[in-house]
């Protein structure tokens, strides 16, 4: 097979992760989650006192700490400057601050040129999954898909995976991060122009896995029908 890249955004809580694992896994891809990018430059700074409000003092941190992805989708991991930070960037404390570090441009472009080295080294292909792979990150991508859901559908799914979560104040938040996501003026969240849009709201997950890979299949059916020629 030839090595494919496919981007795969969204918003929060619509499947991004389960499915970007599991449809590089199916096919014998790489993974690359760039959200646990952004949260692990995130917990450093709060590790190490940087106010992230303060958007100068995140801008001049950025290239201090060392972030290395795993892209096995069976054990994906990262670790910042040596140690397992795969636990620590899900805390609620990095979650409600990811937004304002990742708005900061000299983060997102550090971060940029991380992902596209690593979607460059992948020699089988990747499915690269975020918020602005499609539109900024690796706007050349083979295939292009963005993930939606309703935002009940959302919180439900993010309530479900946290015990004890209230799905009311769940919804809030993602509402709010989608707010501040969408907005900022450097690599918004937005769907690319040819992206395919999923809605996964009444879909299982292997619905939205099956419905991926049969995508991927298509693009490259396409691709190699396209090189082979007229005959």
């Amino acid at each position: 097979m030839e090595s494919v890249i496919v981007a795969i955004d969204g918003p929060s809580g619509t499947g991004k992760s389960s499915t970007s694992k599991a449809v590089a896994a199916k096919l014998g891809l790489s993974y690359l989650d760039t959200g646990a990018q952004y949260r692990a430059i995130t917990w450093w700074m709060i590790s190490n006192g940087v106010d992230v409000s303060d958007a100068e003092a995140v801008a001049n941190a950025a290239a201090k700490p060392v972030i290395v992805s795993g892209t096995d989708p069976a054990r994906p991991t990262i670790t910042v400057d040596g140690a397992d930070a795969a636990g620590p960037i899900r805390t609620e404390e990095v979650t409600s601050k990811v937004s304002a570090v990742s708005a900061v441009p000299e983060v997102r472009a550090l971060i940029t040129e991380l992902q596209r080295s690593i979607a460059k080294g992948a020699e089988q292909g990747i499915v690269v999954e975020g918020r602005d792979i499609g539109t900024t990150v690796l706007p050349d991508a083979d295939l292009k898909i963005f993930l939606t859901a309703s935002p009940e559908a959302r919180a439900a799914r993010r309530s479900g995976e946290v015990k004890g979560a209230d799905v009311h104040a769940t919804k809030e938040a993602l509402i709010k991060r989608d707010a501040a996501d969408s907005s900022r003026k450097t690599s918004p969240l937005a769907k690319a122009d040819d992206a395919v849009e999923v809605d996964t709201t009444d879909l299982t997950l292997d619905q939205v896995i099956e419905c991926v890979v049969t995508l991927v299949d298509e693009r490259r059916s396409r691709d190699a029908a396209q090189a082979e020629g007229p005959e």
